[in-house]
């Protein structure tokens, strides 16, 4: 089993893994837990369900923003020999999910593969050290497990980031594991060829619907998948109050002692859900913007207006900063986009209310390339 890293180690890591970060919800959670738990987990489906969604009597502070049901068909997907699939647009908190899912089952979030195009089967299953390799031949010794033999041999769950990102023949390498929940190593000989998987063990994937038809996955690989949809956040008040409370945690750990403005978060995120919906708030048409506008970026956005303000004038970002923010996300994908964000401040922020939405009516000109 890999190491959980510890507090000692962790020190000056800008993101330790959830268990790491949670270590004393969980270990709350694991004392109260006498709810029945399956087979090589950590703690009961009750018990990870309440690390996710939160639990107030035993301090448990809800950690992902969506539909209560979602967590509970995700966990017993988890129970059941199939391997759960994480669908949706990019930034609604797919990696985080299947980051506390791994935590709360297996105690261990950091079993992780990267997909992408020049992803390999050695990446994701076995490989060797080659030193070894030339004196001693294939042995167990110079056998170098990655994340799918680790995760089989010690019943743990992996998490597969943008797998239809793979190529086709990368992905089919877990038909095996996901079906018979076996790993052949044809170099090593007799018994110590097959590696079976233990109790525990699992497979979390994630796919953007962006991406589908990048490299689409087989049908045998989907039959051993439950496909769950990770939805935006439709309540305009949770994604504010989530937007508000993870930027003022990363400004934080970046240096900075001021909180991010609520006025200004306000028109951050009506801007986002504008430019997403493709419609105002009182009903005018308008582009939507090719752009990824998801919470995360509205995160991220608002982040750099918090340290954009600090940094600069030695206080709190203003609604003005964030004309230049904005234009790094909305620049990304098309060149169009800019100029669409340019007519939605131009023609959809003037007749707002509030003096924050008219310094970000005035600060339009600072948008690049006006």
């Amino acid at each position: 089993m890999t190491a959980i890293p510890t507090t000692a180690t962790t020190a000056g890591v800008q993101r330790p893994p959830a268990e790491v970060r949670f270590a004393d919800e969980l270990a709350r959670l694991r004392a109260a837990d006498d709810a029945p738990t399956p087979p090589g987990w950590a703690l009961s489906l009750r018990a990870a369900r309440a690390f996710i969604v939160g639990d107030e009597k035993l301090g448990v502070t809800r950690k992902f923003v969506g539909d209560p049901s979602l967590i509970d068909r995700a966990l017993v997907s988890l129970a059941t020999s199939r391997g759960l699939l994480l669908v949706g647009d990019p930034g609604t908190a797919k990696s985080l999910l299947s980051e506390l899912l791994a935590a709360a089952v297996s105690g261990d979030s950091t079993l992780t593969i990267q997909g992408g195009a020049a992803t390999t089967e050695d990446q994701i299953k076995y490989s060797w050290n080659y030193a070894l390799l030339v004196a001693e031949g294939p042995t167990e010794r110079s056998l170098v497990p990655a994340p799918l033999l680790r995760g089989m041999t010690h019943g743990r769950v992996v998490r597969f980031e943008e797998i239809t990102r793979c190529p086709l023949e990368v992905q089919d390498c877990l038909l095996s594991p996901l079906s018979e929940r076996v790993l052949a190593v044809p170099e090593l000989p007799g018994d110590a060829g097959m590696v079976f998987a233990r109790e525990g063990f699992n497979i979390i994937a994630t796919a953007n619907t962006r991406d589908r038809g990048v490299n689409d996955m087989s049908s045998a690989l989907k039959r051993r998948f439950n496909f769950e949809t990770v939805f935006p956040i439709a309540d305009f008040d949770t994604e504010l109050s989530l937007v508000e409370s993870e930027a003022g945690a990363l400004l934080t750990r970046s240096g900075v002692t001021t909180p991010p403005r609520r006025d200004v978060l306000e028109v951050l995120v009506t801007a986002f859900r504008e430019l997403r919906a493709g419609r105002t708030s009182r009903g005018d048409e308008m582009e939507r913007l090719s752009a990824v506008m998801s919470t995360a970026e509205a995160v991220s956005v608002a982040h750099a207006v918090g340290l954009r303000g600090w940094f600069l004038r030695g206080s709190a970002g203003s609604a003005a900063d964030l004309v230049s923010c904005l234009a790094g996300t909305a620049a990304k994908d098309s060149p169009e986009d800019l100029a669409k964000l340019r007519r939605y401040l131009e023609q959809h922020t003037s007749w707002r209310s509030g003096p924050q939405w008219r310094e970000l009516w005035d600060a339009r000109r600072e948008l690049p390339g006006g």
